[in-house]
C-alpha cells in the first residue's frame, strides 16, 4: 500500500500550498490513500466543516487533528457524522468524534488510520499509550486490515519515538505531528514500523511555526503578549511523508520525506 501523510496545515498559505503541490505529488507517487492533518487549518487554530470538504474535495481520504481539535466550535456536530474527520483517541470517554477510522480501497484493502495525543509538555490527556494498544489488539495488521498509521500529535521526540518502538510489528507507521518543523529521522524500526518524529508543517516557512514573526519575537524578547498570533501569509511549503508497506502483513517497506515549495530542499 502507498501513503502519502500531508503534515499540519497551517492557515490560507497551508491550504493554498495544499492545493498546488498535492495533485502533482499524487500524480508523482500515486498514493493509494492520502491523509492530512487538518488541526491548524483553519486561521492557524483548528478546523470547520467548510475546509475539510475543501480537503475531500481535493481527494484527501482522512484527516486528522490534535490538540486544536475544537478551537473552532462549529467543528463539533460536524466530526459527530463525518467518521474521516478523526481526533485523538486519547480523549476522555464522550468527547464527540472518533479516534480511528478505517478506510477502504478499491479491491477491498482496508487501512486504520489512528489519531492520538501525547502527554509530555501537553494537555493531561488519557494514557495514548494504552489507547493506542487497545485498538490496535482489536485490529491486527495482515487480518483485520492491511496496514496502520497512526499520527502521534505531539512535542517530545522521546515521547513519539517511544511509541513508534512500542508498536514496532503492530503498526505500518507512526508519524509525528505539532511541532511544525520537518525531522530527519526518517526510517524503519527493526519490526517493520516507519518513523519520523515529525512530518513538519504543510505553511509559510517564512515565519515562527507559521505565524508572522513581529509577536513571537516580542513575547521571547519583552514576555508581553498583548497581541494575538496571526499566521503568515507568504508562499506556502508542503510537507508530508510518503510510505509502502506490505500488503500481506502491513510492514513498512520504504518511507521518504516530502517536501515541495520555495523555501525548504525540496525531496
Amino acid at each position: 500500500m502507498k501513503i502519502l501523510f500531508i503534515g499540519d496545515v497551517v492557515a490560507r498559505a497551508g491550504r493554498d500550498a495544499l492545493a498546488k503541490y498535492l495533485p502533482e505529488v499524487r500524480k508523482e507517487l500515486s498514493p493509494d490513500v492520502v491523509i492530512v492533518n487538518g488541526e491548524n487549518a483553519a486561521h492557524g487554530i483548528g478546523i470547520n466543516d467548510k475546509i475539510c470538504k475543501e480537503f475531500f474535495d481535493m481527494h484527501v481520504d482522512v484527516i486528522t487533528l490534535g490538540n486544536h481539535a475544537w478551537d473552532q466550535r462549529e467543528v463539533i456536530p460536524y466530526i459527530e457524522k463525518e467518521g474521516r474527520l478523526v481526533r485523538p483517541i486519547n480523549y476522555p470517554e464522550g468527547t464527540p468524534g472518533k479516534g480511528a477510522y478505517i478506510h477502504e480501497l478499491s479491491g477491498g484493502r482496508k487501512i486504520m488510520v489512528i489519531n492520538a495525543m501525547a502527554r509530555l509538555f501537553m494537555d493531561p490527556l488519557d494514557d495514548p499509550f494504552a489507547a493506542v494498544d487497545k485498538i490496535v489488539r482489536a485490529h491486527p495488521m495482515g487480518k483485520a486490515v492491511n496496514a496502520i498509521f497512526l499520527d502521534f500529535h505531539g512535542e517530545a521526540t522521546s515521547e513519539k519515538m517511544a511509541m513508534a518502538h512500542y508498536l514496532d510489528g503492530r503498526v505500518s507507521a507512526v508519524i509525528g505531528t505539532h511541532t511544525h518543523i520537518p525531522t530527519a529521522d526518517s526510517q524503519i524500526l527493526s519490526g517493520g514500523t516507519a518513523l519520523q518524529c515529525d512530518a513538519g508543517m504543510t505553511g509559510d516557512y517564512n515565519s515562527v511555526i507559521g505565524m508572522k514573526i513581529d509577536t513571537p519575537i516580542i513575547r521571547f524578547t519583552r514576555k508581553l503578549s498583548m497581541e494575538r498570533l496571526s499566521p503568515a501569509d507568504g508562499d506556502g511549503t508542503m510537507c508530508g511523508v510518503y510510505i509502502e508497506t506490505n500488503d500481506a502483513n502491513g510492514k513498512a517497506q520504504k518511507i521518504s520525506a516530502v517536501r515541495r515549495g520555495p523555501r525548504l530542499l525540496n525531496a
